[in-house]
């Protein structure tokens, strides 16, 4: 592994030095940063910066025309020129490469093993000049922006060759925001005019930015609809400047958040007690450390704020042995990087370290009490120290990491990877900024994985991770990671929840590149796929089981709902008989009644021979039968309706006629006698129910 990592660094030597000849760019720093944008590709990176007029280069020239081309008719090639001569021409066919090959055995080696010197005369030795049926259509670089506006989010995507300017009349119309009263914020190297050239900034792929208009106030039906709970719910980003330390943070915050939290949380970035803190930016009306950013007038998205350290003679010595303190650490650790003064870069800058006087602040602070706090300080620190292009890490417990990436359905679960961070491995800074920050790898964690995050520098959050594994994983994980040492951290654990406990697929050490990164991660992934396969297949089955039996149990609820209401429809249909019985007796009873009260009211029927007139009246049913009584011509009409009303006729539902000619005798006055309504000496009449 060792004797691959010396060779790997000795072609990219080589492939410096000829970049640098070609380019004539003599900061050594700048062309490792074009060199690895374009994934030390010399032709591509040339390109980048001396794009030619009909084309771009091409890496598969033929060896006659590179060697020449390399090194010219005239000079002698370096090791590094013929090695470089040799790299580029493996993408041809057999024949070239052979003769690349034998042009770089034939050069003499070079007497150094340091980068020659850039020169004039070297860049036109050096710089690659192919034959023109090498010469392809030159594709443009594109580069995609995520602008945001308030509510709004628009995506943007421009040539690199493109200017600032053009992306803000785009803009224009987009938002409907004039260019005169529009600030485009979020660059990377600061400020930047309308005319700059993207190209110019060294922009990744994809970029985020936010446009600000201080000048123009948001509209009446903005302010109606966003309420206090809308802005508690929203993120304000909070682009805080330390002075002293000539840093800036760019930290997210949500609303709810107080003024008291946001210093404590600087506190632990900057080392600035919150007493000691002195601050500019703030609005008049964020008086109280109790308000809220939602209601203390900062303002959305974005608001600048600056602070540092208020001096008095009580902390002056306090900050004086904090800083010698810090000296002394970095002062023995100094030995690990002396490589890097052979190419003339600063050792702080090539591993990432600030050029702050102290110590950068901890990635996580100790003894935190709750674990969500902890990894949003360290996703702050970690976007200020290596830039916002790193993986989205789970904000909460290990456990609920867990849960998101386990126990969800089949066809959601994912892998958890867990990323172990230590400040006093000398690997952790290379291992974040190029593997961890690379775009691959980001999106290949964001899609796969749920990526958890803890910081071991400090033996408290050690210890208590070791715990949460042991809670999780079992013992064996947690002595596996005790058994690591400080230069193999950093270490990123490929987790994968099974049925009964979890299994750990894969241990990566900090001492990898991005290629071998990216193939233990497909590697994890592939078995996770299998065994994600035989999951949503049982899934399916026990989800077809269930549902069946729901069918089936719905079936027979229904069933037996429709028993109920036929059973009670039933027995409503019974009780209502029975009712209308009860009814119907009752009025039976009642007219029984009644008939027989009247049938006992009736005065005795006069005898045929009596003094008296009689009259006899003979009265036919509506059954056919007839009634015959005799009356004496005295009764009244009410006699004869009560006789008929006993016999189960009464008054009221039938009437009583005469035959000829017809009268109603119903219609009558009861009081009138038998003689008064001519009833006398006899009578035919007959009953006929009222209508």
């Amino acid at each position: 592994m060792a004797s691959d990592t010396s060779g790997s660094n000795m072609d990219r030597e080589m492939i410096l030095a000829d970049f640098q000849a070609c380019t004539g760019i003599d900061n050594i720093a700048e062309a490792i940063a074009l060199l690895e944008l374009n994934n030390w590709d010399l032709v591509a990176a040339i390109n980048g910066v001396i794009p030619q007029e009909n084309g771009i280069l091409q890496s598969n020239f033929s060896s006659e025309a590179s060697q020449t081309s390399l090194f010219g008719p005239h000079s002698q090639p370096t090791a590094a020129g013929a090695a470089g001569a040799a790299t580029a021409a493996t993408a041809a066919t057999a024949e070239t490469a052979t003769a690349a090959a034998a042009a770089a055995a034939a050069a003499p080696p070079s007497s150094s093993s340091s980068f020659p010197p850039p020169s004039s005369s070297s860049s036109s030795a050096f710089c690659p000049i192919l034959p023109s049926r090498h010469i392809i259509e030159r594709q443009p670089r594109m580069l995609s922006f995520r602008v945001e506006y308030r509510q709004r989010s628009v995506e943007v995507v421009l040539e690199e060759a493109s200017t600032v300017g053009e992306m803000k009349q785009i803009l224009e119309t987009e938002l409907q925001v004039p260019v005169s009263k529009m600030q485009l914020k979020g660059w990377k190297s600061g400020d930047v005019s309308d005319s700059t050239v993207l190209r110019s900034l060294h922009l990744p792929k994809n970029n985020s930015l936010y446009v600000l208009t201080p000048d123009i106030a948001p509209t009446a039906s903005t302010s109606q609809n966003s309420t206090l709970q809308e802005s508690l719910s929203q993120n304000f980003l909070l682009v805080i400047s330390h002075r002293e330390a000539q840093r800036d943070y760019s930290l997210n915050f949500p609303g709810s958040r107080t003024i008291q939290e946001v210093k404590r949380n600087v506190s632990d970035l900057t080392n600035i007690p919150v007493r000691h803190q002195q601050w500019e930016g703030w609005p008049a009306s964020a008086t109280d450390d109790s308000v809220t950013l939602a209601a203390s007038g900062i303002s959305y998205p974005c608001h600048h704020l600056s602070v540092c350290r208020r001096f008095s003679p009580a902390n002056t010595r306090e900050q004086f042995e904090e800083c010698t303190d810090v000296h002394m650490v970095s002062d023995s650790e100094g030995d690990d990087f002396e490589d890097a003064s052979e190419f003339g870069v600063d050792e702080a800058e090539m591993f990432g370290m600030g050029t702050s006087v102290c110590r950068k602040s901890p990635m996580m602070p100790e003894n935190t009490e709750n674990e969500g706090d902890a990894l949003l300080h360290f996703t702050a620190e970690f976007s200020t120290r290596y830039g916002d292009c790193h993986p989205v890490f789970f904000i909460g417990s290990l456990e609920a990491a867990s849960q998101e990436a386990f126990f969800g359905k089949a066809r959601d679960r994912k892998l958890l990877a867990i990323y172990l961070h230590n400040d006093e491995s000398v690997l952790s800074n290379v291992f974040c900024s190029q593997m961890m920050c690379a775009e691959s790898i980001v999106s290949y964690l964001s899609q796969n994985f749920i990526t958890w995050a803890w910081d071991v520098t400090k033996e408290a959050n050690k210890a208590r991770l070791l715990t949460m594994c042991t809670r999780h994983f079992g013992s064996v994980v947690a002595q596996t990671i005790r058994t690591y040492k400080t230069d193999q951290f950093p270490l990123l654990l490929i987790v994968m929840g099974k049925r009964a406990s979890n299994e750990v697929l894969n241990v990566i050490q900090g001492n990898t590149t991005v290629d071998e990164l990216m193939m233990r991660l497909m590697g994890a992934m592939e078995i996770f796929t299998a065994q994600q396969q035989e999951d949503i297949k049982d899934e399916d089955e026990r989800e077809a089981r269930e549902t069946v039996k729901r069918e089936q149990d719905e079936a027979y609820r229904l069933s037996l709902e429709a028993d109920r209401k036929k059973r009670e429809a039933q027995e409503r249909e019974e009780a209502e008989q029975v009712r209308l019985e009860q009814i119907r007796k009752e009025q039976e009873e009642e007219r029984e009644a009644i008939r027989l009260s009247l049938e006992q009211a009736l005065p005795p029927e006069p005898e045929e021979e009596s003094g008296e007139p009689v009259s006899k009246l003979r009265i036919r049913t509506p059954s056919g039968e007839f009634l015959e009584r005799r009356f004496l011509g005295t009764c009244k009409l009410q006699v004869l309706f009560d006789f008929v009303a006993s016999k189960g006729y009464p008054w009221d539902e039938f009437k009583l006629l005469t035959t000829f000619p017809r009268r109603n005798i119903t219609q009558m006055e009861p009081a009138w006698t038998l003689l008064e309504a001519k009833l006398f000496p006899q009578e035919t009449l007959f009953l006929e129910a009222k209508e």
